[in-house]
């Protein structure tokens, strides 16, 4: 380690930049999200450093650097545009045992301004060593996605309840094992998702339960998305790791269930065509059990839990039986299928609403409102409609819908067996009996697929050689 890693307080303490262009905003702004007192000196700045000092957020002095400068300050960034000047100033600061740093210049720095990801009062901060700048931004960026903006707010509530933990448990490690509790439970999660008064609740009955388990564990209904592992929430991977029971559907992808704790309990629920694993109530009381017994039960579903999920009938039945529960959203099957395969939902020309309906034949037919679903000016979007599409395209030219309507099929969208069928109400049976799609596979009915062959530029798999000009059509 050649640098050693310190957080210096600069709050209300007077901080000299030199310079007045980009380089200079951006570590103006570090030092103002800091709450320094800074001044910036150079003969121009731009428009927005400018602004600051109208807004008497900074000091402006337009002119050039004198020694005097230094006189009062405790911190220096020297940001010309001129390499002997920063090096003067820095010579000049560190003769007086300033800390200076100067801007792609490291040599003349005695201390680095690293990449900051900004979770106050938590904050992370990433350096090279001046050895790659790009590397530790883009280092930065990975990071982001594992600490979410709650943590601040986590952080806040610790503080708030560290005298009174303290307080509770008079052994160190009986708080440790209360704090990993906390941090890694239903407190956190209510923080990250913004409940804080119910986090408050739940940390006020932490306190009284102490360090004996409470016997109950937490059910989290969490969607999986459409298929492509990347369409997962922030929250959901976190949750994946945090699960002791998963309980999962036939259309959650291998790669999503990969990324459960490795110990973690797998148990089987999907439903197939005539076959089902287990029944829909056996799945709501087996929730309710695993949580009885004390276990953080992850209900993983392909798409979202509550577009044709039957989330809301498992949430019945936790609600009733006083099992904690939440619900995290996913990118459903509508959305990540039409996006991946280049068709737009919705657009001003074709499209002014879109309707979501469930194909699955009952007893030989689909008993849905078809006058209305043949009106114009809409796409519709027909999930689970494999089997049925013979009634489907039949119902809809009966009541109305032009025989040349466009319509698509999406073969397992966003997946790497994507494919997509693309034609009208009177030509799809027959391609789809060439060549037939294999489930999960999402029906798209409206004029919007005329705009597939212009707006399918996008790869489920990008090859970054290739360029971005290059189409690319997903499944073709």
């Amino acid at each position: 380690m050649e640098q050693l890693p310190i957080f210096l307080e600069v709050k209300n303490r007077p901080c000299l930049v030199v310079g007045g262009g980009r380089v200079a905003l951006r570590k103006l702004n570090h030092l103002l999200a800091s709450g320094a007192s800074a001044q910036v000196i150079a003969p121009e700045v731009i428009d927005e450093i400018q602004t600051l000092a109208d807004a008497s957020k900074i000091t402006l002095s337009l002119r050039a650097f004198v020694d005097e400068d230094l006189d009062q300050a405790s911190l220096v960034i020297a940001a010309t545009d001129n390499r002997t000047l920063n090096r003067t100033i820095a010579g000049q600061a560190k003769a007086r045992k300033l800390l200076v740093n100067v801007a792609d210049q490291p040599e003349d720095c005695n201390f680095l301004m690293p990449a900051i990801i900004d979770r106050s009062p938590v904050v992370v901060a990433v350096s090279t060593g001046s050895a790659s700048p790009v590397l530790a931004r883009m280092i930065r960026a990975r990071l982001e996605s594992l600490v979410p903006a709650g943590y601040g707010r986590l952080a806040e509530l610790c503080a708030r309840y560290r005298d009174r933990v303290k307080a509770r448990f008079n052994d160190q490690r009986d708080r440790r094992r209360f704090w990993d509790r906390v941090l890694q439970g239903g407190v956190a999660e209510r923080v990250f998702s913004g409940h804080l008064e119910e986090a408050d609740q739940t940390m006020e009955r932490e306190l009284a339960i102490g360090i004996t388990d409470s016997g109950k564990g937490e059910v989290y209904l969490v969607g999986a998305g459409p298929g492509d592992p990347d369409l997962l929430t922030f929250r959901a991977l976190r949750l994946l790791q945090q699960a002791d029971v998963v309980v999962y559907d036939r259309l959650v992808a291998k790669p999503i269930l990969a990324m459960v704790r490795r110990d973690a309990r797998h148990i089987y629920v999907g439903k197939e065509r005539n076959h089902h694993a287990m029944r829909q109530e056996e799945i709501n009381a087996l929730l309710a059990s695993l949580a009885k017994e004390g276990h953080r039960v992850l209900r993983l579903k392909g798409g979202d839990p509550f577009i044709f999920g039957r989330g809301g009938e498992e949430i019945d039945t936790l609600a009733a039986e006083g099992i904690p529960f939440q619900v995290v959203p996913g990118i459903t099957a509508a959305s990540g299928c039409a996006c991946y395969g280049g068709i737009p939902l919705t657009h001003r020309d074709y499209a002014q609403s879109v309707t979501f309906v469930t194909g699955h034949l009952k007893d030989g037919s689909i008993d849905l409102n078809w006058p209305q679903l043949a009106q114009p000016h809409q796409t519709l979007v027909f999930y689970m409609g494999l089997v049925g599409l013979p009634v489907i395209v039949a119902k809809l030219m009966e009541h109305g819908v032009p025989r040349d309507m466009p319509i698509a099929l999406v073969q397992q969208g966003t997946t790497h067996m994507q494919k997509v069928y693309v034609g009208t109400l009177t030509d799809i049976l027959a391609k789809v009996e060439q060549d037939p799609p294999e489930p999960p596979t999402l029906v798209i009915v409206g004029q919007v697929v005329k705009l597939r062959d212009k707006l399918a530029w996008f790869s489920a798999n990008p090859d970054p050689e290739r360029g971005a000009t290059t189409p690319i059509l997903p499944g073709d």
